[in-house]
């Protein structure tokens, strides 16, 4: 299931004829991709799947939802985790009052999230690990460090703006990796070890002041870490 988000506007203001086509086909796309993998020709089976016409996918109207294709589909999927983070931050009773407890309920929520299409999700990681993807992967992540930490009420710039963020993508991506990795579903908490994880690392968020060169070096690059998320079940990610 896919939490719809309030529709985009064009420029002008008016309202984007074309989002709620992507919302159903994003929809139909998540179960299927499991199997599929993200493929153009699972987004087109999907497409049709929505409601979109033979006719309209050789006329091109595909292009109108998602331009760039399975870039697009996964880039549109990643903005409504970041919304359904954010919503759930600022309606969250009771609201997390530590800096540090904060990062841990946003992180932590934005995971829990994928909890229904995880595989789905693993299947992404895989995806963005290939060389046609090089870079979206950590794009989309910095994007949600960024909403994050913009949360937060974060003010920096310059250097301290990058950093925060550069090390709290780190944290969000190697907790990910040990998300995927926790399979212990005997447990109450079948992702007790990942959320032990996220404990330790942030850390890393919290003290990123003393000692930002030690953690800096110590932060996986994010496109080296999208690779390794795309080797862990699905190989190079190829169909």
């Amino acid at each position: 299931m896919v939490d719809k988000k309030k529709p985009k506007n064009r420029p002008d203001g008016t309202p984007d004829p074309m989002e709620a086509m992507r919302q159903q086909i994003l929809g139909k796309m998540l179960p299927d991709v499991v199997f599929d993998g993200w493929t153009t020709q699972s987004l087109k089976k999907a497409a049709l799947a929505a409601g979109m016409t033979t006719g309209e996918l050789a006329r091109g109207d595909l292009l109108l939802a998602f331009p760039n294709g399975i870039e697009d589909v996964l880039d549109f999927w990643s903005e409504i985790e970041d919304k359904k983070m954010l919503d759930a931050y600022l309606n969250a009773k009771p609201a997390p009052q530590r800096i540090r407890d904060k990062v841990t309920f946003l992180v932590k929520t934005r995971l829990e999230g994928l909890t229904e299409n995880r595989e789905a999700a693993r299947r992404a990681a895989a995806t963005l690990a290939l060389p046609p993807y090089v870079g979206v992967g950590p794009k989309f992540t910095w994007r949600t460090a960024d909403a994050i930490w913009c949360a937060l009420g974060d003010t920096s710039t310059d250097y301290n703006y990058y950093t925060k963020r550069t090390i709290l993508s780190g944290v969000y991506l190697s907790t990910l990796s040990q998300w995927f990795a926790d399979e212990d579903g005997a447990r109450e908490d079948p992702f007790a070890k990942t959320w032990a994880f996220l404990d330790d690392r942030i850390e890393n968020v919290m003290q990123f002041e003393k000692l930002k060169g030690k953690v800096l070096k110590a932060i996986p690059d994010p496109t080296e870490m999208f690779g390794f998320l795309g080797k862990m079940r699905y190989g190079s990610g190829k169909e």
